[in-house]
């Protein structure tokens, strides 16, 4: 469905009112960019955006490297493969994280590690501040705050400049600098709300709150568990334990080891280096089965994947460490609804082999998010110069169309929450 009139189109192939497979096609008189293509993890099997004919694409860019932006790319490069922009660091955690994806998957992934090669061949490295010409369009990157290496990206095509934001955020972390809110002219902004009516606590006090509710449990000779996802939380974890001059055991375990090693390899995307490296050096990775075993023996903390418990090594140091009330788990990630984690942190109870079995160790969530909150988002909209049209994608239903009325409200805005499969005019 097409819809205004206009040169440009914007086509919603996946996000839109929902979180997950992000992906927006702008067309141009003579030009054509993919922004994102991604997969949305569920259950019962993951689900693909809409079809987009590789050779009508001029370009492709990518926003950062979870597979909710990145998990359909490869598809892309069966045939016709086209230029890729995105970050060197984000090149290097998505060849980790499209091989946990296809060797971890119960379902058929439409697409082999040949095709994921190929992919990287057509790979160009850019940064915050890159300026790339591909045919008319002109692509300007900027800081995206999200996770290390993820980028907003400014498309100017047929005299229309559009911002995509991608995943963003705009407050400082102990790992990445926040994202500067855009303030120049625009005539389209495509913006997230994952998060929108919702406010995040202050990171500061949040940060505190956590160091003290670790240190108490481990002073007690006990252990802590901390579930995180390998791509930037796990990170911050350790910088936060490092920056409170936290003294016990900390053990580094599963993907999170080998990202670890990518993120020393690029000082460049982080905001304190030096923090990031004190705090690997400091904890003690993992390395096989014994190793695990003697973790779950000492008093300290274990900070390990899957963030969201669907798997990994965090699901087996649960089974170690559940019949010890004295033991803690501190989840620091969002839990969607239906995931292992979410049931643990709602029922205290975790599905071993398909069977609810009760965790006597104590739960307790800190909201570590890495998206802007609700204040923030305003405060990004706000910023914005011109009189933009905002499309809304990047969160659930109630929370696109929410926002967009909020915007056409209070701001004046011509807003709207797109379904997946709509074609816009601008």
């Amino acid at each position: 469905m097409v819809l205004d009139n206009g040169n440009v189109k914007l086509a919603f192939l996946g996000g839109g009112r929902e979180v997950g497979r992000s992906a927006v096609w702008v067309r141009g008189e003579k030009a054509s960019i993919l922004l994102d293509y991604g997969v949305r993890v569920g259950d019962p099997e993951p689900l693909f955006p809409l079809h987009v004919p590789p050779k009508e694409l001029d370009a492709i860019v990518l926003s950062h490297a979870h597979l909710d932006h990145s998990g359909a790319l490869p598809l892309l490069y069966v045939s016709y493969p086209r230029p890729l922009y995105m970050t060197s660091l984000s090149a290097k955690m998505l060849d980790f994280l499209l091989k946990d994806f296809m060797n971890l998957s119960k379902y058929y992934i439409p697409y082999e590690q040949t095709d994921v090669n190929r992919m990287f061949r057509h790979m160009r490295a850019v940064k915050p501040g890159s300026k790339v010409k591909v045919g008319n369009v002109k692509l300007t990157f900027a800081d995206a705050g999200h996770i290390p290496g993820g980028l907003q990206v400014l498309v100017e095509v047929d005299g229309k400049r559009i911002l995509y934001t991608g995943d963003i955020n705009t407050i400082d972390t102990r790992l990445l600098k926040g994202a500067k809110p855009f303030n120049e002219e625009l005539d389209v902004l495509v913006v997230e709300a994952t998060y929108a009516g919702v406010d995040h606590p202050d990171r500061e006090e949040l940060e505190k709150e956590f160091v003290e509710s670790v240190v108490e449990v481990v002073e007690d000779g006990v252990v802590v568990l901390v579930p995180a996802f390998s791509v930037g939380r796990a990170q911050e974890i350790l910088c936060v334990l490092t920056a409170y001059s936290f003294n016990h055991t900390i053990y580094l375990d599963g993907m999170a080891r080998a990202i670890s090693q990518v993120f020393l390899d690029h000082p460049r995307f982080f905001r304190d280096y030096g923090l990031l490296k004190k705090a690997l050096e400091k904890a003690i990775w993992i390395n096989g089965k014994g190793d695990r075993k003697r973790a779950c023996r000492k008093p300290g903390v274990i900070i390990a994947p899957a963030g969201m418990l669907k798997g990994g090594p965090a699901v087996q140091y649960l089974k170690r460490m559940a019949e010890d009330e004295r033991n803690a788990v501190f989840l620091v990630s969002y839990q969607i609804p239906g995931t292992p984690g979410h049931i643990l942190l709602n029922t205290g109870k975790f599905p071993f082999n398909n069977e609810l079995k009760p965790i006597k160790a104590s739960i307790k969530w800190f909201d570590f998010s890495s998206h802007v909150g609700d204040r923030q988002l305003w405060e990004v909209l706000k910023a914005v110069k011109g009189n933009p049209r905002v499309f809304v994608i990047h969160g659930e239903d109630q929370a696109c169309t929410m926002l967009a009325e909020r915007v056409s409200l209070e701001l004046g805005l011509e807003a709207m929450a797109p379904r997946n499969g709509e074609v816009f005019k601008v």
